[in-house]
């Protein structure tokens, strides 16, 4: 007899069963007997499911210990096999991430979204789709998050009901519960790939060209000046991951971000997070407290994982005097707008310059701007990589080095990243440093013959 028919026929036989209930079991007795017992495991272990004094494997004991004893005093008639198969599914429910540890350990899923209870979406190749997994109730959705956030130090509730956190992996999580969350927790979480991307397997994934890709690498040996601009989920860290890898090991690092993301592979490596209010709404360290602090910190390179706020200005002070080969995102849809944006930030400072010195500091600052973008066909990629090369009476000037243009490449492929002609104007500075750039990489396709 399977497991499913011995349940069903121990529910049945039990005193005082509902009708409701009995067509409840007979549909899926294994889920209503999980269901029970996290039900009885909260009441008995409470606020240890949370509690960060707790260590993993000790509250897997509990609750198995837990678990045994439920089983037992309700005479749920299971053999070995079975009580270890529904203990691993209760485990995972309380230790894991419930009914997202699936999506979580599929590689090919890069996006989780939870709307509520009941509708669980996963980006899957850019595209996105609807789950038929659920959360139990609202309480376990909550206690998920919960167990999130509270790993890395935060807390979630209606005092505080938004919340950026990560998981072990670097995952980048955002949750928000009522009352801001009308239909109910929302949580929303952007995966990271389990090995690092390098620069060549952004090139077979047709995310840059060769010729780009090495264009970046002597832009960053050389330590120009780069800000990542693109859409959400355009893949910014990503890139931001694979530009930092270009970082020669014997330089000093420090990286500054709201929750921390980047996995770079050098080891001198310094990493700073941000805090926010405590629940006094005392303590906060802000993403401009960090960066004026590292300056103190003797950093060669300065990698900001976003700027959205007053940071700007101290950022392109920085870049100014003597931390050059710095990097960072922003969020903005072309290079004028990334402009247009840190313009905006700078005024946010509070800091009473006026528009043309605050033009003067972003366009002696900023070497290049990296336009990445989502493709018709969902995947990411660089869509222009432009220079900015000053000041022309009141307008910051910029030139395309590369683009994508829609139509080229080889058949089968939606476009291709190609250089415009323009050659930098930093190329001869840099040069005087040993840094050359060979004079074909620039060659617009007409030119060289390349498709």
């Amino acid at each position: 007899m399977s497991l499913s028919d011995r349940l069903r026929k121990a529910a049945d036989a039990e005193k005082g069963l509902g009708g409701k209930e009995k067509t409840r079991v007979s549909v899926d007795p294994f889920q209503l007997i999980k269901e029970r017992a996290q039900a009885s495991l909260l009441t008995r272990l409470g606020t240890k499911l949370v509690d960060q004094q707790v260590s993993e494997p000790e509250l897997r004991k509990l609750v198995m210990a837990e678990l045994d004893e439920i089983l037992a005093s309700e005479e749920i008639p299971l053999n070995a096999s079975e009580r270890k198969l529904l203990g691993d599914s209760v485990v995972v429910e309380f230790l894991g991430y419930g009914p997202m540890q699936q999506f979580l350990t599929d590689d090919s899923i890069t996006e989780i979204m939870v709307n509520g209870t009941k509708r669980i979406y996963v980006e899957r190749g850019g595209k996105l789709e609807e789950t038929e997994v659920q959360f139990l109730t609202e309480d376990h959705l909550r206690r998920v998050i919960g167990r999130i956030v509270a790993r890395v130090g935060r807390r979630i509730d209606e005092s505080s009901p938004m919340v950026d956190a990560r998981l072990p992996d670097g995952s980048r999580v955002n949750a928000i519960v009522p009352p801001l969350a009308v239909d109910g927790p929302s949580l929303t979480i952007r995966k990271f790939s389990r090995e690092a991307f390098t620069a060549d397997d952004l090139v077979e994934m047709g995310s840059i060209s060769k010729e780009a890709s090495d264009f970046l690498q002597t832009c960053v040996l050389g330590k120009r000046n780069m800000l990542i601009s693109g859409g959400t989920g355009s893949g910014k860290t990503t890139l931001l991951n694979v530009m930092s890898a270009f970082i020669p090991a014997d330089e000093r690092i420090v990286t500054i971000e709201d929750s921390v993301e980047l996995q770079l592979a050098q080891e001198h490596v310094v990493r700073l997070e941000s805090r926010p209010p405590n629940i006094e709404q005392k303590g906060e360290v802000t993403i401009r407290d960090l960066v004026r602090n590292s300056l103190r910190m003797r950093p060669d390179r300065i990698i900001v994982g976003e700027v959205r706020s007053g940071e700007a200005l101290d950022m392109m002070q920085a870049m100014n005097t003597g931390h050059e080969g710095s990097l960072s995102t922003i969020h903005s849809n072309s290079p004028r707008d990334a402009v247009s944006r840190l313009e905006t930030m700078v005024l946010m400072s509070g800091v009473g310059l006026n528009i043309r010195a605050i033009r003067e500091q972003i366009g002696s600052a900023l070497d290049l701007i990296i336009q990445i973008q989502r493709r018709r066909d969902g995947s990411r990629g660089i869509a222009q990589i432009s220079e900015v090369t000053g000041l022309e009476g009141d307008i910051i000037t910029m030139q395309h080095l590369f683009e994508f243009r829609y139509g080229a490449g080889k058949k089968g492929e939606i476009g291709e990243l190609v250089a415009t002609g323009i050659r930098p104007q930093f190329a001869q500075s840099m040069e005087e440093y040993g840094f050359v750039f060979p004079a074909e990489l620039f060659s617009a396709p007409e030119r060289s013959g390349r498709r």
